[in-house]
């Protein structure tokens, strides 16, 4: 199992690495040695089996999720170390008869069979450690600058395994002598046991999958400068306080490591590739017949703020979804990484209409896990306890959708990638249980959001009538409010998804912060204003929306890494999440299931970008550590192209020549 938090890689003696920690597994030599009675082994299998049903059931769910998200990923795992694999598979495979007569002699007779039995296995232990040796010297060199806030982790997950350890050890010490005919099988399957309750473990410290290696940088920014992230001081409201919300992005520069220096990345110029070398290995890449007919590229040192290659770079064409990296731009800089969008409810004085009020947020969720999101059940159930303590226990409900303007649906229509555009709505208006990509939509968002608040209002014991719209009055006194995260976490989940409804939301909220009006044309304009006054080289850019979904957008290849270079510039740490939300290669959001070829592996796990895809149109946009240690963003726009798979995988191989080159010259 391999994701952005912890890497589980199986090696003879079962380690298990992570990037919240390394915990060396022992080895089963208590099984083989150990000779239990098969009877006790049967009454402890009765005693513990209605337990181990008891926990099946709890258990299945989690345990469904986690392999929908995991077998993609243990898929392009195979792929990658199979090579590896079949060379420690010949440098062993000498020893293996030996190993398995061995092991067979120490589980039917004395130690002295077991002695044989490692003796005979011990060249083909030497040859696979010889084989392991330079891919564990890269794994260490790469963990190294995590090693510091792996300790606390690390700390934890052994204090939580330590008493079932202990109980195991004082099992096998105590039980007779029949344990020595298990077979070999039965030996695998109690490794494989121990191995998986051990991983569930790291898993369960690790924290979220989907945004798990921003939360390690986030960990690691706050221990290397001791300031932690941006948004640490904003106020709190309800809803926004719990331990598992997610955290603002941080604001130390140490998060971007080929900025510093961290982890072996330099800043010395002279380590900037050389502009013809780096043309000689792109330009053929981007003249591919996949691409299109029109294609534009540019490619920039982040430390200088140099470009270093271009291919029409100042050349405006349809961006698709990196247009969310010029929205997230606008909207921190306009609104701010620590603002949170608030839901309310309000009472109407001297009635008993109680108004649901929008303030914008696509994130709040109905769901009972809300995943530190703002959650319509906990706003619901705080409003029943204040009505409650004002004797009240039936209300007129009402919804308030004010703050916006304009049409709320997309000029490209009713659309599975987008919900109408209102400041009111849960979970997005899916009719579903995703939480990203397509899916059908309420019709009414606000609507079906508020019919879902009074259900909830419902079970809390106070009655209500069918919603209807209306708006609250500057008189309505406050019973209670949820906020989101602040808005830096809200634009990570925005980039690594490319969530369309939160992009809108955002162009909206610039409008507001701007002054402006919160609809389509507001929103656009607004991103287009508040670049220009940034210094960006705005020439040629158009916008109609903020999430790219409308083909009259337009930006430029020059303007695209103008934006991630704003984003890293010391200057501009509030512009931080618009690194760390970008999808990482073949691990997170809409990279996930990509470079996986022989020709874009060398792009895994270092190629960063957001991905832009409209019928005839494909883009890439990121950062990337070169092989010495450059960062450099990038930017890569096409259209025209008849073959959507062959043109996203063209993009994907140039990014990873940008990773795999060292194009220094000489």
């Amino acid at each position: 199992m391999i994701n952005t938090q912890f890497w589980w890689l199986s090696v003879p003696h079962a380690d298990v690495c992570s990037r919240k920690g390394l915990l060396v597994v022992p080895e089963l030599r208590p099984w083989r040695a150990a000779r239990p009675s098969l009877e006790r082994l049967a009454r402890l299998a009765r005693t513990v089996r209605p337990k181990l049903a008891h926990a099946a059931g709890t258990v299945t769910t989690r345990v469904a999720r986690i392999a929908e998200r995991v077998t993609p990923r243990v898929a392009r795992i195979t792929t990658a170390v199979k090579p590896g694999v079949a060379r420690i598979t010949g440098a062993i495979g000498s020893g293996a008869t030996a190993t398995k007569a061995g092991l067979t002699r120490a589980g039917r007779a004395t130690a002295s069979g077991l002695a044989r039995a490692a003796a005979a296995a011990a060249p083909g232990r030497s040859r696979a450690a010889a084989a392991l040796a330079p891919l564990l010297a890269r794994l260490t060199a790469f963990l190294g600058p995590y090693a510091a806030r792996l300790r606390p982790h690390a700390a934890r997950l052994a204090a939580a395994v330590r008493p079932p350890l202990t109980r195991l050890v004082g099992l096998t010490r105590s039980l007779p002598s029949r344990t020595a005919r298990l077979t070999t099988v039965q030996v695998t399957a109690v490794a494989a046991t121990v191995g998986l309750a051990l991983a569930a473990g790291t898993a369960t410290l690790a924290g979220p999958w989907d945004s798990g290696q921003r939360t390690a940088e986030r960990t690691w920014a706050a221990s290397e400068d001791g300031r932690g992230g941006t948004g640490t001081t904003a106020e709190s409201g309800s809803g926004s306080g719990d331990s598992g919300a997610p955290e603002p992005a941080p604001s130390a520069p140490s998060v971007l490591t080929a900025l510093t220096g961290v982890g072996g990345t330099t800043t010395d110029p002279a380590s900037a590739p050389d502009a013809r070398t780096l043309a000689d290995a792109l330009t053929p890449l981007l003249k591919g017949t996949a691409l299109g007919n029109r294609r534009t590229a540019s490619v920039v040192d982040v430390a200088t703020g140099k470009q270093l290659y271009g291919m029409d770079a100042g050349a405006a064409l349809t961006p698709a979804s990196t247009t969310k990296i010029a929205t997230a731009v606008a909207a921190l800089t306009a609104v701010g990484a620590d603002h949170r969008l608030t839901t309310r409810a309000v009472l109407e004085p001297d009635t008993k209409e109680v108004v649901l009020v929008g303030g914008g947020d696509p994130t709040l969720t109905a769901r009972k896990d809300a995943q530190g999101w703002a959650s319509l059940r906990t706003l619901a159930a705080e409003t029943a306890a204040a009505l409650k303590k004002r004797h009240l226990d039936a209300v007129t409900l009402s919804y308030d959708t004010s703050l916006y303007s304009g049409a709320s649906l997309h000029p490209i229509g009713v659309n599975d990638n987008l919900a109408p555009v209102t400041p009111l709505m849960a979970d997005e208006g899916r009719l579903d249980d995703s939480s990203s990509g397509t899916a059908t939509r309420a019709s009414d968002p606000a609507a079906e959001a508020a019919r879902q608040f009074g259900e909830l209002l419902e079970a809390a014991g106070i009655k209500t009538s069918s919603p209807g719209l209306s708006q609250a009055t500057g008189r309505a006194e406050d019973l209670a409010a949820v906020q989101s995260p602040p808005l830096s976490a809200v634009v990570e989940r925005m980039l690594t998804n490319s969530d369309n409804d939160i992009a809108e939301a955002l162009a909206r909220q610039t409008a507001i912060a701007t002054g402006g009006r919160a609809s389509f044309a507001g929103g656009a304009t607004a991103i287009g204003a508040q670049l220009k006054k940034l210094g960006l080289p705005v020439a040629g850019a158009e916008f109609h929306d903020g999430s790219g979904l409308n083909r009259d957008d337009k930006l430029t290849a020059r303007l695209l890494t103008s934006l991630l270079t704003l984003a890293g510039a010391k200057s501009h740490p509030d512009l931080r999440p618009v690194l760390t939300g970008l999808p990482v290669a073949g691990f997170t959001g809409t990279l996930s299931a990509r470079y996986e070829s022989a020709g874009e592996r060398a792009g895994t796990g270092l190629v960063r970008a957001k991905t832009g895809s409209l019928t005839g149109v494909n883009t890439l946009a990121g950062t990337v550590v070169d092989a010495d240690g450059r960062l450099l963003a990038f930017a890569f726009l096409t259209s025209e192209s008849m073959d959507a798979t062959a043109a996203r995988d063209d993009l994907d191989r140039v990014a990873a020549t940008l990773a795999a080159c060292g194009c220094r010259h000489g």
